[in-house]
Formats: structure tokens, C-alpha cells, sequence
């Protein structure tokens, strides 16, 4: 999974002069949602060591009820394809395992205004 290099923001930019950022989200809808909260939360400081991390955030929707949601920075598309790959991304999955009600929702996102503070 990793960008594509013909995908164009509204703006128009391909990503010519400017920060070669990788998003992802990951949508959970838990089963339990206690066990699936220990899970991600463990998932997230782990995650947060890899290399090209820039950050990653565990959130709870305000509007569905025992929905997470994981929003993942990196430096570039090749450190995110490399946590995917990972043994910390594959041992999360399996330890979902009946602890989510649905395939968990990942979205590969293009930023547009997504720039860290240094």
C-alpha cells in the first residue's frame, strides 16, 4: 500500500517541492471494545518508534459509539509500506482477531494542508 504518483491534490500539486507525507486511517469497529482499546493503544506507542514515523494518534468517534479510529503520518510512502510490513502491524491484526464487529476501514490519504510543526 503507498501512494500513487499520478494522483493529483485539488490544487493541482503532485507533490513537486514539497513534503512527501504518507497518511493512513484506520477505522475499527469494535466487538469488545475494551480488549480492542488495549490492543490499538499498545499498537500506537509501539508504532511510534518505527522509523519515518512522524506520528500516530488513537481516537474514539464522538458519534459511533465503540469506533476507533487510527491516524497515521509518515515521513514517506516507503516507511509506511515498511510498518506495514511489519511484525508490530501483522501481530495487532491477529490479536483484533473477535474483537471487531466488521474488516477494519483503511484509507490511504493525499494531503492537501498537512504539514508538521518543526
Amino acid at each position: 500500500m503507498g501512494p500513487r504518483d499520478d494522483v493529483e491534490t485539488p490544487s493541482g500539486r503532485n507533490g513537486a517541492n514539497e513534503v512527501d507525507l504518507t497518511l493512513v486511517t484506520m477505522t475499527f469497529d469494535a466487538a469488545d471494545v475494551d480488549a480492542l482499546e488495549a490492543v490499538l493503544s499498545k499498537y500506537v506507542v509501539v508504532s511510534r518508534n518505527h522509523p519515518g514515523c512522524r506520528n500516530i494518534d488513537l481516537c474514539a468517534s464522538a458519534t459511533t459509539e465503540g469506533q476507533f479510529v487510527v491516524i497515521e503520518k509518515w515521513e514517506t510512502p516507503a516507511a509506511q509500506q515498511a510498518h506495514f510490513d511489519s511484525e508490530d502491524m501483522v501481530q495487532m491484526a491477529e490479536a483484533c482477531r473477535g474483537l471487531v464487529s466488521s474488516k477494519p476501514e483503511v484509507d490511504l490519504l493525499a494531503p492537501i494542508s498537512a504539514h508538521d510543526l518543526l
